[in-house]
């Protein structure tokens, strides 16, 4: 058994929403990726994130039955525990590349690449009362990330994001990978407000990059048991 820290990443301003994410601090205890495979499929979060190096920031992330290369709100967790542990941190290293991070008081703030978010459909909608009616899952196949504006001239938006992936997760209650295609795609810093009550915020950089942040809670400390 190891230690496991379950999180709520990218929470509402009144600390509500949230999506929960596991992070097995001590990745050694897990070494193989079969394993870690095994262990994100029984935990059943939308991602499950293992360090491999604290110091340096390497990690690596799962879902529960795919390996990424790179996803926002892990590594937004991430980041946020690791200064909550007293190790911050100003880069993560997950397989896509390196990941500078910033704190802002209770924000935390990871940097990504649109090339990175490969494979998310957007699909914008009328209002955000379409969004909220949508079933979840809507009927099709493929990542989907269903937004509406709510404030076009201030970027406040409306969205919810449906895996459609056979895994179990029927929707994302907030998806920071899904979040920055949106972003790339309006050209534009955005307020998201996704799921039952989770905050995404983004802003673009010169370079192409993109900035995440959000709120991170801590919900649990516990173990894994046997992968």
């Amino acid at each position: 058994m190891t230690e496991l820290y379950v999180l709520r990443v990218f929470c509402g301003g009144d600390g509500g929403g949230g999506n929960p994410l596991g992070v097995v601090c001590d990745g050694a205890a897990v070494p193989a990726e079969p394993d870690r495979q095994a262990l994100a499929a029984r935990l059943g979060f939308s991602e499950t994130v293992f360090i491999d190096d604290a110091a340096r920031g390497v990690v690596d992330i799962y879902t529960p039955t795919a390996r990424l290369p790179f996803a926002g709100h892990p590594l937004v967790g991430v980041a946020w525990l690791l200064r909550h542990l007293g190790r911050p941190v100003a880069t993560l290293r997950p397989p896509a590349g390196e990941v500078a991070v910033a704190y802002d008081g209770d924000l935390t703030w990871v940097r990504g690449r649109p090339e990175w978010a490969t494979g998310r459909r957007t699909e914008e909608y009328g209002s955000p009362a379409e969004v909220d009616a949508l079933p979840a899952p809507p009927p099709g196949e493929g990542w989907l990330y269903a937004w509406a504006w709510r404030d076009r001239a201030a970027g406040g938006v409306r969205a919810r994001a449906f895996p459609r992936r056979g895994d179990g997760i029927r929707e994302d209650e907030a998806t920071g990978a899904a979040a920055l295609t949106l972003t790339h795609e309006l050209g534009r810093a955005l307020d998201i407000r996704q799921g039952a009550g989770s905050q995404i915020l983004t802003r673009p950089r010169p370079d192409g990059a993109i900035d995440l942040g959000g709120r991170v809670a801590l919900t649990e400390i516990g173990r894994t048991g046997r992968a």
